[in-house]
C-alpha cells in the first residue's frame, strides 16, 4: 500500500477516519434538533462523499452550480438543491434536462429569474419547486422584505409548471438570530396569504451547531463541516486535530532561521482567507504559520523555536478548504501515512 511518502508536492491528504466522523457529527446534531441535513457539496466536490453524507442521513446534497448536479445526477445522487438563480436558455435547458432525472428544487429572488423558469417548465404534473430565497443580513443575493417574499412566493405558486417550495437563506456568519426573526416573519406573511411554507432551509457550518429545537429552519446545508479548516476553528468549530483536509507541501528554501518557504503558493492553499491574518499553519507545529503566498510559494514564518529542514514534508492546515479542493484534480483518502484511494474531484471546475 503507498503512503504519503510516495506523493509528488503539493498534493491533498484527506484523513478518511476524521471526515467520517464529522459527518456522523454534524448528521447526529441534525437529528437530535429535528433538522433535516441536506450537505453542501462545494466543500468536497467528491460523489464518494456525497453517497457517505446520505447513506449517514442526509435526505439530498446540495450544489451550488448545474455542473456540479450534473456530475452528482451521473453519480446516482438522487435528490438535489440548487439555491442559485438560474439565468439563459442553455443552463435552463441543462436545468429542465436534469429535472427529468433527478428530485430536484432551486431558487429564485427576482421577477427575471422566476420569469425563465416558468417558460422552461410548464408540465404541472412535474413541477419544479423553486424557494425564494431571502436576504437575512448576508447583503448578497435575496429578496429584502417579508412583502417582496410573499409576492415571489405567489408567482411561483401561480405559474403552471411551477410549485412554490419554500424560503432559503444564506445568514450572515454569527448572525443566526437575525435570521430566524427574519424567516418567521416571511413565514407568518406567507400563512396570511394562504401560503403554507413546510421547508425553510438555511446554511453555514458554524451557526448550524447552535441550532434550536424552536427554530423555524427546517433544513440546513452545511458543506464546510466535513473537512473543517482553520476559519471554522477559529470560530469554535471543533479543534485543529478535528481537520479533515491538509495540503502535503516540501520545504524548498530556508533563507533565515525564522523564515521558510514551501512549494505551495496561492495555487495550492489560495489566498481567500475569510478574514483570518495567516494563509494557513502547520499541523503539529505551533508557532509555525504560512504569512505569505505568491503564486508558487508559501511563506512560513517560525517562532517558538520551530524549525524545517530543507527537503522536510510538512501538512498545511488551509484556512478555507473550499476553495483548495477546487485547485487539485485530485486527492488521497490516507489513514496515518497510508493511502487509501485516490480520488479525482470529480466536480473541479464545474462553475457552469
Amino acid at each position: 500500500m503507498p503512503t504519503i511518502h510516495d506523493l509528488d508536492t503539493p498534493s491533498i491528504l484527506i484523513d478518511a477516519a476524521l471526515a467520517e466522523a464529522n459527518i456522523a457529527r454534524a448528521q447526529a446534531h441534525a437529528d437530535k434538533n429535528g433538522l433535516k441535513l441536506r450537505p453542501h457539496i462545494k466543500t468536497h466536490k467528491l460523489p464518494y462523499w456525497a453517497k457517505k453524507q446520505v447513506a449517514a442521513g442526509a435526505v439530498g446534497i446540495t450544489c451550488q452550480k448545474i455542473g456540479e448536479a450534473e456530475v452528482m445526477a451521473d453519480a446516482g445522487l438522487t435528490d438535489i438543491f440548487l439555491p442559485y438563480n438560474i439565468l439563459g436558455r442553455a443552463k435552463l435547458e441543462r436545468l429542465k434536462a436534469l429535472h427529468g432525472r433527478v428530485v430536484l428544487s432551486v431558487t429564485a429572488d427576482s421577477g427575471e429569474t422566476l420569469e425563465g423558469l416558468a417558460a422552461t417548465f410548464s408540465d404541472p404534473g412535474h413541477a419544479l419547486q423553486v424557494l425564494v430565497e431571502c436576504d437575512t443580513g448576508m447583503g448578497r443575493c435575496g429578496v429584502q422584505t417579508a412583502d417582496e417574499a410573499v409576492a415571489l412566493a405567489t408567482a411561483i405558486d401561480q405559474a403552471k409548471g411551477l410549485a412554490f417550495g419554500g424560503l432559503m437563506t444564506y445568514p450572515a456568519a454569527g448572525r443566526a438570530a437575525e435570521a430566524e426573526a427574519w424567516l418567521a416573519d416571511a413565514k407568518h406573511a406567507l400563512a396570511a396569504s394562504g401560503l403554507a411554507c413546510e421547508r425553510i432551509s438555511s446554511g453555514g457550518t458554524p451557526d448550524m451547531w447552535r441550532s434550536a429545537d424552536a427554530s423555524v429552519v427546517t433544513e440546513y446545508r452545511p458543506g464546510t463541516y466535513i473537512y473543517l479548516d482553520r476559519y471554522q476553528v477559529a470560530k469554535g468549530v471543533g479543534s485543529l486535530d478535528d481537520c479533515a483536509l491538509t495540503v502535503l507541501a516540501t520545504v524548498v528554501s530556508h533563507p533565515t532561521p525564522t523564515r521558510a518557504i514551501l512549494d505551495s503558493g496561492s495555487k495550492a492553499l489560495s489566498s481567500d482567507t475569510l478574514g483570518l491574518k495567516e494563509f494557513g499553519e502547520l499541523l503539529g507545529m505551533p508557532g509555525a504559520l504560512v504569512t505569505g503566498l505568491s503564486e508558487e510559494h508559501g511563506t512560513v514564518t517560525l517562532s517558538n523555536g520551530a524549525g524545517l529542514r530543507i527537503g522536510e514534508r510538512v501538512r498545511v492546515v488551509p484556512d478555507h478548504c473550499c476553495v483548495v479542493t477546487n485547485l487539485f484534480d485530485q486527492v488521497h483518502l490516507i489513514d496515518g501515512d497510508k493511502v487509501l484511494e485516490t480520488l479525482p474531484v470529480a466536480a473541479r471546475g464545474r462553475m457552469g
